[in-house]
């Protein structure tokens, strides 16, 4: 048995070692905020954030997350339902356009801007490095990053 904190929540599970996070999560949870794109970790798609680091869903297995992990999802964000300010300011900057990419790359932005609250543009086009986005071009997101530091700072 082991003791799993996602989105706050204590959560008892019975590791299987074939078991991936983000199997767990949408299989088993029913936490479809976080998408499956390419089950190798190389597009983004299912950025979760473990102790704070973003990290690709899909390659992480359930034996290898210790109890005292904590685990965030696209779900987790909102707080007494207000949109978390990268969220918010993700729509604002009209940088979601199909949506499948979203949750990650806010994943990503938020670990960005919990380790550097004053991203320059370099900074953010490495951190959107493993984030892939066949949409947007990337321009909205970078700038609704940028909007969501101004945000943050207030």
């Amino acid at each position: 048995m082991k003791e799993l904190t996602i989105n706050s929540k204590s959560i008892e599970i019975v590791s299987n070692k074939n078991v991936t996070l983000i199997d767990f999560l949408r299989e088993d949870l029913r936490l479809t905020g976080t998408k499956r794109g390419c089950d190798i970790g190389v597009c983004g798609t299912c950025t979760v954030l473990i102790n704070k680091k973003p990290k690709c869903a899909c390659v992480v297995k359930l034996e290898d997350i210790n109890d005292n992990d904590e685990i965030i999802t696209i779900e987790g964000l909102a707080q007494n339902d207000q949109l978390h300010p990268v969220q918010q300011a993700f729509i604002d900057g009209g940088a979601v356009q199909c949506g499948f990419c979203t949750p990650g790359m806010i994943m990503a932005a938020i670990a960005l801007l919990d380790k550097n609250p004053n991203p320059t543009r370099d900074d953010i086009k490495k951190a959107f490095a493993k984030n892939l986005c066949r949409c947007t071009g990337y321009e909205q997101i970078f700038e609704s990053v940028e909007r969501a530091a101004r945000t943050l700072h207030e």
